[in-house]
């Protein structure tokens, strides 16, 4: 078998041209909750979500270096995962803005375990996870995290990809996949 010789020095890839290339992909929209070591919630918009193992249970996450999110999510040990329904759209956008009182905006509990942010009406299926490792690579720390706990059901979710949120594609007769035999 070839292989074929990769020279990062020759291949620059610019951060623009990252974007253009996963501008296509479509993903699911979540929002990654915690709270500080003074009890305060934080939490931003994430579609950076990754199953990694079943046994034991892992996700990982992706959190830009300095976001309050992560200061929290390594003062607690912990972090929770909303995964966002069809209709979450408001919410997916007051987690990707500035604004400091982002959690104003929206319906939230403390979760029943971990009293992690859990967003009542946005999403249709919660995680909680216990931090087992943190890697940071470039301007973002991938965090890992054992599920201790999950909650809620399948339901139509919110997605995002060519640089807007969406819904699933409805499916029609006429697109449909044909029936086995």
């Amino acid at each position: 078998m070839d292989t074929i010789q990769l020279h990062p020095r020759s291949a620059r890839v610019t951060p623009a041209a990252l974007k253009q290339f996963m501008n296509g992909y479509f993903t699911g929209v979540t929002i990654v909750t915690s709270v500080d070591g003074a009890g305060r919630p934080h939490g931003l918009t994430c579609n950076s979500l990754v199953s990694v193992t079943l046994d034991p249970p892992t996700l990982l996450v992706c959190l830009d270096r300095g976001s309050g999110t992560l200061t929290a999510v390594r003062e607690r040990g912990a972090f929770a995962v909303n995964l966002l329904s069809e209709q979450a759209r408001a919410a997916a956008e007051v987690f990707a803005s500035p604004d400091p009182d982002r959690f104003a905006a929206v319906a939230w509990q403390p979760s029943p375990h971990g009293k992690l942010p859990q967003l009542t009406d946005d999403a249709f299926a919660f995680a909680e996870c216990m931090v087992t490792d943190l890697h940071a690579v470039g301007d973002h720390v991938v965090v890992f995290g054992r599920v201790l706990d999950v909650a809620g059901e399948p339901r139509n979710p919110l997605l995002y990809g060519m640089r807007t949120f969406t819904g699933p594609p409805v499916p029609s007769a006429a697109g449909s996949l044909p029936t086995p035999r």
